[in-house]
């Protein structure tokens, strides 16, 4: 069983203001890029709380979560109600994969915390459905000073040109990378961009 190592960030996940805004604007921007359906079923990859998953939620078929952190999935759970919720898994991906195909699959800031990038996406490849799509968001290339600590980020941030070679070899199209948020930190400003493409 693998260490949870964001289980004792999950009480007070949802409280930080930058974190909860950004996750809106992330909701924005896939909101603006990809046309949603509610015949759609998704997978949010890092799931964490939820705080992305059930702004999609809401305008598709069903999110599924996927998360390594058992005490994030239950602050997750906590949140279901009737009308919107998140079924939610337990699981490494790459090391596990899953037996289900998505038309879409959304992750908000978790890519760093992705040690082997192409077995990400070549995982997650075989889980999008012909013609379904990725949203994938994430710090743009920044100096290690974004976290507080880095235990677990593999990456600080993602080059445009390397990480969108990454996404083509493992088979996506029509890649593209945009920024559409800044977060102001004492130390600096961070961009935050979005990955999209196609199957």
């Amino acid at each position: 069983m693998q260490q949870d190592t964001f289980g004792h960030k999950a009480d007070t996940w949802d409280e930080g203001s930058i974190r909860v805004d950004g996750a809106k604007k992330i909701a924005n921007a896939i909101l603006n890029t990809i046309n949603l359906t509610k015949e759609m079923e998704i997978m949010d990859f890092g799931v964490g709380t939820g705080l992305l998953g059930f702004e999609i939620a809401q305008h598709t078929k069903k999110v599924y979560g996927i998360d390594t952190s058992k005490a994030m999935l239950e602050k997750l759970q906590e949140k279901n109600t009737s009308e919107i919720s998140i079924e939610s898994f337990c699981q490494d991906i790459i090391k596990e994969p899953l037996d289900k195909t998505f038309d879409g699959i959304i992750s908000s800031m978790t890519l760093h915390h992705v040690e082997d990038l192409k077995a990400f996406f070549q995982t997650i490849y075989k889980n999008t459905n012909d013609n379904g799509f990725i949203a994938i968001a994430d710090l743009e290339i920044e100096d290690g000073t974004f976290h507080s600590e880095n235990h677990d980020v593999f990456h600080f941030g993602f080059d445009e040109m390397a990480l969108c070679t990454i996404v083509r070899e493992a088979g996506f199209k029509e890649v593209q990378f945009k920024n559409i948020n800044t977060i102001n930190k004492p130390q600096k400003d961070f961009g935050i961009f979005l990955l999209t493409a196609m199957k």
